[in-house]
């Protein structure tokens, strides 16, 4: 049986509920307020923002489905092969839907983490009859400690390795070199964190066909919130000093530095002319810049930038 974009949107809604109500129960005390906003050219989303927590600073967990002509940045900044060949047709629409997720939280020994899964359909329509030209599934989740504890980033990497194992054996490590490579802040040679997994234009193809696809796509979902609030339960109230804060804004200005420059999904947003509040609720309520820091030696400050790089092998 096809999957409809009803059943993908339905899912990812309820997927967003689901996230909010596991991470209203473990901060305590922040509630999500509920954003419902259109977009003026097709679609539109619910932004959901938690603030000043016990726990989260400032979170967000989005939901949207956006639909229109399809933009040309599509065609001149993608080197998919099908979008090369039809980048001349008048008649192109897109369809987009997904779930993205930031949390920035308040204790600097509590990591910021990201997840985003989103599907895309790009179509042919003339008089009302749609045929759908490429469509594919895209995400993962990455982890930016402010201080990279071994156990931790071994714990994240481990759920992440079997929730990939159980539908095919080598997507962990296709999808881990994957993120290594996309989370990296070039012009400081340094990864924003520890990674995870990354991918994108999932269909039809030798691993998998599109309902397995689909299939791991959801579990890459479901894996947010158990995980995440595990590490919220291990690391929220552990003490930490005013040093650890500056090092904690320090760091906050570097995940700034990446989303503004290179994250694709913020660049689509605003060249699609998407909602600039929810594409810039990525970034913290604080962070800082100061110049040429240098860390103390054998300072955990110091520990955790040796761990910035790529190909680590955590689990």
């Amino acid at each position: 049986m096809e999957i409809s974009r009803l059943e993908i949107t339905n899912w990812l809604k309820q997927l967003q509920n689901n996230i909010c109500v596991a991470l209203e129960n473990e901060d305590g005390l922040g509630k999500f307020t509920v954003d419902n906003w259109e977009r003026e050219e097709g679609g539109g989303g619910i932004t959901k923002i938690l603030s000043n927590g016990n726990v989260i600073e400032k979170g967000g967990v989005l939901f949207s489905a956006v639909h229109g002509k399809a933009p040309e940045f599509l065609f001149t900044q993608n080197q998919h092969s099908v979008l090369k060949k039809i980048k001349n047709n008048n008649n192109l629409h897109f369809f987009a839907t997904g779930v993205s997720i930031v949390i920035h939280p308040i204790n600097p020994m509590v990591p910021i983490i990201h997840m985003n899964v989103r599907y895309f359909e790009l179509f042919e329509e003339n008089e009302g009859e749609v045929n759908i030209i490429n469509k594919w599934f895209g995400g993962g989740i990455d982890l930016t400690p402010h201080y990279i504890v071994e156990e931790d980033a071994k714990f994240f990497h481990s759920e992440l390795k079997n929730v990939c194992n159980n539908h095919h054996p080598s997507y962990y490590s296709k999808f881990k070199t994957w993120a290594d490579d996309y989370f990296f802040i070039k012009h400081r040679n340094e990864t924003r964190g520890i990674g995870g997994i990354f991918f994108d234009k999932l269909q039809d193809d030798d691993c998998l066909n599109f309902k397995q696809q689909f299939n791991f796509w959801k579990d890459v979902g479901l894996a947010f919130a158990p995980t995440y609030v595990e590490l919220l339960k291990r690391n929220k109230n552990l003490s930490y000093t005013e040093k650890n804060k500056q090092w904690q804004l320090l760091r906050r200005g570097r995940y700034v530095e990446f989303n503004l420059i290179y994250d694709k999904g913020t660049q689509f947003g605003l060249q699609s002319n998407g909602r600039v509040e929810s594409i810039l609720m990525s970034l913290p309520k604080f962070a800082s810049w100061e110049y040429n820091y240098t860390p103390e030696h054998n300072s955990l400050e110091e520990k955790t930038l040796k761990f910035l790089r790529k190909e680590i092998n955590w689990v």
